[in-house]
This record gives C-alpha cells, sequence and structure tokens, in this order.
C-alpha cells in the first residue's frame, strides 16, 4: 500500500505543485458547489426550461471559444503565476458580488446570465495558463503524474461539492451556498502568493510578442499530426459530449422528479468515476499512445448512450460512474499526449488551442443540448450525444490506423484478445521536449519503450 501510495501521489513531494493542488481544491469545491446552485437556481427561476440551462452553460463557456488563445499568447509571453493570480482575484471578486445579489433575494434570470459570462471571462484566460504552468511546477517524468493528480484533485471536488450543495439547498436556500462557495474562491490566491518562485521551472529567456503570436503556434499543430488527432477528438467529444451541466440537472428534475438533496447525486456519481479514471492514469510516466486516447473515446460513446437509456434513477447513477472513468481517462490521456508532445515555446498557445476545442466550443453543444432536449426530450439529448462520440471515436481510430500504417488483430484462441501490428509496436516515447528535442511530425523523439 505504501508503494502505491508513493507512486500515485509522487508530486505531492514538491512544494509549489502541493500548493497548487490544495488551492484548486479548495476553490473548485466551492465552485462546484455554486454550480450546482446555479443550475437549481435556474430551473425555478425559468420554470424547469432546459433551454435556460443550456443558455447559462453557453454564456460561461463563451470566452472559451473568444478568449483562450490570447490566454495562451500570455502564458507562453508574461510571467504564468502572477497571470494566474490576477485571473483568480477577478473570478473571486465577480462570484462575490454574484453571491450577495443571490443572498439578498434579488437575483433575476438576467443577472445569472449576466455573471456567468463575467465568470467565463476570469476562466478564459486562466484555464490556458493554468495548463500550461503545471509544467513549472514539476520535472518532465512527473508532467503525466501532476497532471492526472490535478485531474483527481477536479474530480475530487466535483464528488464533494454538489454533495455539499445537495445537503445545503435542503438545509437553507440557494442565498447560504452562494455565500459559502465564493468565500472558498480565494484560495488559489493566497497559495500562489507562498510559492517559492526560485523553486519554479522556468524557460531561461521571456519571448517577445514577435515570438508569441496565435498563428505561429496554430501552424505549430497543423504540423504535427499527433497533437492533431487529440485535439480535434476532444474537440467532438468536448463540444457534443460533455454537456452534463446542461443534461444531468434537467434529467434529474423533470424526468425523474429529483429533489434538491438528491438532485446533486447523478453530478456525484459522475465524478465518483472520473475520479477512479483520474487515479487509474496517475502512474503512467511516458507519453500515452494515441490508441488509449481513442479507444477511451469509443467507450466514453458506447456508455453515454446507455446513459440516455437508463430507465430509472438509480440505474443512471449506476451508468454515470463507468461513463465519468472514461470520460476522464479520455480527457487525462488527450491532455498528456498533447502537453508531452509540445515544446516549452509553444506550450501555452497550444495548450490554448487545446482548452479552446475542448471547453471553448460548449457554448454551441450545451445551446443545442438544451434546443434539442426541450424538443425530443433530456434522455435523447444523452444517448444522441453519446452515438456522435461514438461515431467520432470510431473515426479517429480508422484515421490513426491509416496514418501510422497499423492494423488491428483479433486471437480467438487460447482466449479472445484485440491487438495491433504495425508501427504500435515501436512506439517512442517524448522525455524532455525542452531540453532542446525537436519532436517530428510524428513526435516521437526519447528512446524506444
Amino acid at each position: 500500500m505504501r508503494a502505491v501510495l508513493s507512486t500515485t501521489f509522487r508530486s505531492f513531494r514538491i512544494r509549489n505543485y502541493r500548493l497548487f493542488a490544495v488551492g484548486q481544491l479548495v476553490k473548485l469545491l466551492g465552485v462546484w458547489m455554486m454550480f450546482t446552485a446555479q443550475d437549481w437556481l435556474v430551473l425555478d427561476l425559468s420554470g424547469n426550461s432546459p433551454g435556460a440551462l443550456g443558455i447559462v452553460t453557453s454564456l460561461q463557456f463563451l470566452p472559451m471559444l473568444l478568449l483562450t488563445l490570447l490566454g495562451g499568447k500570455l502564458a507562453d509571453r508574461y510571467d504564468k503565476r502572477k497571470l494566474l493570480m490576477v485571473a483568480n482575484a477577478a473570478f473571486a471578486a465577480t462570484s462575490i458580488l454574484f453571491a450577495l445579489l443571490v443572498a439578498a433575494g434579488v437575483a433575476q434570470l438576467w443577472h445569472v446570465f449576466l455573471f456567468a459570462g463575467l465568470l467565463g471571462i476570469a476562466n478564459a484566460i486562466e484555464t490556458p495558463v493554468r495548463q500550461a504552468f503545471v509544467s513549472e511546477l514539476v520535472e518532465m517524468s512527473l508532467l503525466p503524474n501532476a497532471l492526472a493528480l490535478s485531474a483527481a484533485t477536479f474530480n475530487t471536488a466535483r464528488i464533494g461539492g454538489p454533495a455539499a450543495a445537495g445537503v445545503a439547498l435542503a438545509l437553507f436556500d440557494t442565498g447560504p451556498v452562494f455565500l459559502i462557495a465564493t468565500a472558498l474562491s480565494v484560495a488559489p490566491v493566497v497559495t500562489y502568493l507562498a510559492m517559492r518562485t526560485d523553486e519554479l521551472r522556468r524557460s531561461a529567456a521571456r519571448p517577445g510578442a514577435a515570438d508569441t503570436r496565435i498563428a505561429d503556434g496554430l501552424r505549430y499543430v497543423g504540423k504535427r499530426t499527433d497533437l492533431l488527432l487529440p485535439i480535434l477528438l476532444m474537440a467532438v467529444v468536448g463540444m457534443i459530449g460533455f454537456n452534463f451541466p446542461v443534461t444531468l440537472a434537467a434529467l434529474a428534475k423533470i424526468n425523474f422528479g429529483a429533489g434538491p438533496s438528491t438532485f446533486g447525486l447523478l453530478t456525484t456519481s459522475l465524478a465518483v468515476g472520473a475520479l477512479a479514471g483520474a487515479l487509474a492514469g496517475s502512474g503512467r510516466r511516458d507519453r500515452p499512445s494515441p490508441y488509449v486516447v481513442v479507444v477511451s473515446a469509443i467507450a466514453f460513446g458506447v456508455l453515454e448512450v446507455a446513459v440516455g437509456f437508463a430507465p430509472t434513477f438509480v440505474v443512471a447513477m449506476a451508468l454515470l460512474v463507468p461513463t465519468g472513468f472514461f470520460s476522464i481517462y479520455l480527457a487525462q490521456a488527450a491532455n498528456q499526449r498533447v502537453q508531452m508532445g509540445v515544446e516549452t515555446a509553444y506550450r501555452g498557445r497550444v495548450m490554448a488551442l487545446y482548452v479552446l476545442v475542448f471547453l471553448g466550443t460548449t457554448p454551441l453543444g450545451a445551446s443545442l443540448a438544451g434546443w434539442w432536449g426541450e424538443r425530443f426530450g433530456v434522455p435523447s439529448s444523452l444517448w444522441a450525444a453519446g452515438a456522435v462520440c461514438l461515431v467520432g471515436g470510431v473515426a479517429a481510430l480508422v484515421w490513426q490506423l491509416r496514418s501510422a500504417g497499423d492494423r488491428l488483430t483479433v486471437t480467438l484462441r487460447p482466449r479472445p484478445r484485440f491487438g495491433l501490428a504495425g508501427l504500435a509496436a515501436r512506439e517512442v516515447h517524448l522525455e524532455e521536449p525542452e531540453r532542446g528535442a525537436n519532436p517530428d511530425a510524428s513526435g516521437r523523439v526519447g528512446r524506444a519503450a
């Protein structure tokens, strides 16, 4: 057990990473409490409208579509730690003002829309900078573990936040829940201040404006097919499949008649599986294979289809656990494959593009999910989204097989087994791209596995 714990949580030996993870955990507990209470507030103010939920989610993520690439440019040019302090301070101030309106009982639906957009602006700058900042906290060999633990932190908050919000909503009202949530949002500012800057792994020289053009980052990705596959696949899954804030809230209240105390259980079930998926990838030391990414996408699509056909609340809860597992296992593997295949000078802009296609497309997907749920029923918005993800995963698998010259093999005896033949047997992992390595178009730099 000590060996397992030592392997799983080895990034916590780095003081700056510990501070980073604690700050994120505290903030995200508050954020998920706020989002859960916000969804319930929107349903109350809109008369149980899935379309209103779709609008709120769209407004939260619309700034991602507009500003994320700018955030990546800033991350490559300026001090990431200071940028994160400013963005988190802006998020905290905005959420506190929103909570005061809700607690005073004067919040209207347009207030929710407005503050969803304002909080989204802060997140649009903070998210790509934070993604790129992880590589400054730990050495490259620890980066997969650090990213996995960051995902575990996120999903721990997704478990605790909605559960705590559900209890608080049953005991109090939305106002106190918002006040508690916003009090937690200042934690990252404190932890960033406490970091030892001399222990950060920064580049020796900071590039100027001419060296951090957004177009250069896009061209860099366009030449790297190994980066294109996970980015394009996550664009499909992020836009269509990851609209659970819209679909689960509506499914719980409209289809299953759940009250506020049980409303958060569906999200909690999803988060329990997601936490397991994050920890399952925490022992990874090398760059994930593209087949890990595409097979996870296929499994996620199949399970989301099953959730859409769940006949009862309990069955939906049970199916959401493995759905959550493959959702975060997929997102984590794609993130690691991109992060460990990019040169340091481009990391901020490439991660901004990843965040853009993964989260920035949510306004389109959330609006579509809300519209679809209003017209064809909430369950169909789940199984239809799962079907699209399944098709996208299969298409990505075919693309990877053809571009790499690999082929699937099937062995029936002595027991059924699937495998790969071809270049996949000689996968080479990236180790230290920022130490002068220059990945080729396939991203294969380092040593043979």
